[in-house]
C-alpha cells in the first residue's frame, strides 16, 4: 500500500535514528566515545538531508556547501533496477578525506545517496575497520528503507552495536583479495575467534606472549621452518590450551608459530609470504596485523581500534603555543613522548612536570647538582628509570631534568576527582597555582592525563551524550544556514 508523505517521513526518521544510535554505540565500544552523523538523499530529485545530533560535522559547512549544494555532480545517474528486490546491491562511495573525520557511504535503489561519518580518533591503529563499519551501515539503511515500514524490524541498530569483529573480518578479506585473489582458503572468523580465545588463556598464571602467524596453505612449502610438526601431530587451532602452551616456545624471540588457519604447522624465523595475518601477544593485550600493518589491538576478549599509546596531542599543541621555537618544541616533545611511552609499556605510574618558564620553578624533591641533558640517550634512559621513583620528574624548557621524586602541593580546587588517586589530584592543585606548567600523569593501568591550569584537558569534551535516539533529519541547506545566522 502506498504510504502517505507524513508516514513515510516518520518511517525514514525512525530508520535513520535506530541506525545512527546503534552505529555510535558500537563505535564507542570499539574506539572510545564516538559520534556519528549521516548525509543522505532518497531520490535523484529529492532534497539532501543531514542528521547530526552531536554536532560532529560542525566546522565543515563550507565544504558541504561546495560538495552538495553548489555542485550537482554527486546527483549523477546511477543505473539501478527499479525493482527493490535487488536492493542488496549498493554502489560504494569512498571516504571524503575530511580533516578529523572518517566517512564512507553508498548508493542504492532505495537510498540514492548516503554518506556516514564518525570522528577519526588520534590513537586509532587503522581506519580500515571503521570504514567497513560505515560501509555496512549504508547497506543496512538501504535494506531497511527498501523493506518499508510494514517489514521494518529495527534490528540494524542492534547489529551495528556488535559489528567490531565483522568489520575487522571484512577489512582482512578486502586485503586478502587484493593480495591473493578470490581463491584464498583461510577462514577468517575461526582465526579471529582463536586469537581472542588464546588471548584469554593463561598458562601457569601467565598471559600469552609471542607471535602466531596465519599463512595461506599454498605458501607453506616455500617457508623456512626451524621445526615442522608431522601432519598427524599438528595441534588444531581450536585447541586453545595446546596452542597457548606452544606459544611458550616463541616467547621473547623472533620465532613465530605458523598456522594454516586449521592447525599449527611449525615454528619459523624465516621470511613471511606476501600475505599473512599476524597475532602479536604481549601479555594482557596484543595487536592484530595484516602483513606489517597493524589493524587493531585486542584485550579482555574484545577487539579495539586503539594503538594503546597516548598520542599527547594536547602536549604538542601546548608546545606549539609556547615561546619555544618549532624545532625546540619538537625536540622536547620527543623526549616527553619517549618517557610516557616507556611508562605505558612497562606499566608503571609516573608524573612529568613540563616547566616552560624561562627559569624553572622551585619544587620540593630530589634536586640535582647538575641537571641532566635529556638530549643524550644515556641520560634519557636514566631519566626513564628515575620516573619510577615516587614523586614527579621535573623537566625544563631547556630539555634538562632538574629534579625527581618531586612533591606537588597546592590548595584544594573545585575540579578534583576523588575517584582518582593522589598523583592525579596533586597535579591538578599544583598546575592551578603555577603558570606555564604542563603536568602529565601516567597511571599504571594505562590512562594518560594532560593537566594545565588545574584542568585535565583530556577530559574536556565539546559535545554531550545524547540520551534520546529519536532524531529528526533536516535539510542540509537549513543546517548550513542555521550555522551562518
Amino acid at each position: 500500500m502506498k504510504q502517505t508523505g507524513q508516514s513515510f517521513n516518520r518511517f525514514v526518521s525512525q530508520c535513520v535514528s535506530d541506525t545512527l544510535d546503534g552505529l555510535r554505540d558500537g563505535l564507542s565500544h570499539f574506539s572510545g566515545p564516538s559520534r556519528a552523523a549521516v548525509i543522505f538523499c532518497l531520490a535523484p530529485d529529492s532534497p539532501i538531508f543531514i542528521c547530526d545530533p552531536q554536532n560532529l560535522l560542525r566546522g565543515h559547512e563550507t565544504k558541504f556547501r561546495s560538495l552538495y549544494l553548489e555542485a550537482d555532480h554527486w546527483r549523477g545517474k546511477v543505473d539501478f533496477d527499479p525493482d527493490k528486490s535487488r536492493f542488496a546491491y549498493i554502489h560504494l562511495e569512498k571516504n571524503l578525506q575530511l580533516a578529523g573525520l572518517i566517512s564512507h557511504g553508498g548508493r542504492s535503489a532505495s537510498v540514492f545517496y548516503q554518506m556516514w561519518f564518525t570522528e577519526h580518533h588520534p590513537d586509532i591503529c587503522s581506519v580500515g575497520p571503521t570504514e567497513r563499519w560505515l560501509e555496512h551501515t549504508a547497506l543496512r539503511l538501504s535494506h531497511d528503507i527498501a523493506n518499508g515500514c510494514d517489514l521494518y524490524t529495527g534490528i540494524s541498530g542492534t547489529f551495528l552495536r556488535e559489528y567490531a569483529t565483522h568489520a575487522i573480518r571484512d577489512q582482512i578479506i578486502d586485503e586478502m583479495n587484493l593480495y591473493l585473489g578470490w581463491d584464498a582458503h583461510i577462514r577468517v572468523y575461526p582465526v579471529l575467534d582463536a586469537i581472542l580465545g588464546i588471548s584469554k588463556t593463561r598458562e601457569e598464571g601467565a598471559w600469552p606472549r609471542g607471535e602466531l602467524v596465519f599463512v595461506e596453505p599454498r605458501f607453506l612449502p616455500r617457508m623456512v621452518f626451524l621445526a615442522r610438526f608431522s601432519k598427524s601431530e599438528q595441534p588444531r587451532l581450536d585447541n586453545l590450551k595446546h596452542v597457548r602452551k606452544l606459544l611458550l616456545s616463541v616467547e621473547h624471540s623472533d620465532h613465530k608459530l605458523v598456522s594454516d588457519g586449521n592447525a599449527i604447522i611449525g615454528i619459523s624465523d624465516g621470511k613471511l609470504p606476501i600475505f599473512s595475518i599476524r597475532a602479536c601477544f604481549f601479555g594482557g593485550h596484543g595487536f592484530l596485523k595484516v602483513n606489517q600493518d597493524t589493524l587493531c589491538s585486542f584485550e579482555g576478549g574484545t577487539f579495539k581500534s586503539t594503538t594503546r599509546r597516548a598520542k599527547l596531542i594536547q602536549v604538542e599543541e601546548a608546545l606549539l603555543e609556547s615561546d619555544l621555537s618549532p624545532s625546540e618544541g619538537n625536540l622536547l616533545f620527543r623526549i616527553i613522548a619517549e618517557m610516557v611511552h616507556n611508562a605505558e609499556q612497562r606499566k608503571f605510574g609516573c608524573t612529568l612536570v613540563i616547566d616552560l618558564n624561562p627559569e624553572p620553578v622551585s619544587i620540593s624533591g630530589q634536586a640535582l647538582e647538575t641537571p641532566l641533558d635529556l638530549g643524550k640517550e644515556d641520560l634519557l634512559a636514566l631519566a626513564k628509570s628515575l620516573s619510577k621513583v615516587d614523586g614527579a620528574v621535573h623537566i625544563g624548557a631547556d630539555r634538562h631534568l632538574h629534579g625527581f621524586a618531586c612533591l606537588l602541593d597546592g590548595r584544594a580546587i573545585s575540579g578534583e576527582d576523588r575517584a582518582r588517586g593522589a598523583r592525579y589530584n596533586s597535579a591538578l592543585r599544583f598546575s592551578a597555582e603555577h603558570a606555564h606548567i604542563i603536568v602529565i600523569v601516567v597511571s599504571s593501568d594505562r590512562p594518560v592525563s594532560v593537566i594545565q591550569n588545574g584542568v585535565d584537558v583530556n577530559s574536556q569534551c565539546s559535545w554531550n551524550p545524547v540520551d534520546s535516539c529519536n532524531f529528526i533529519p533536516e535539510t542540509l541547506q537549513h543546517w548550513i544556514d542555521a550555522s551562518e545566522s
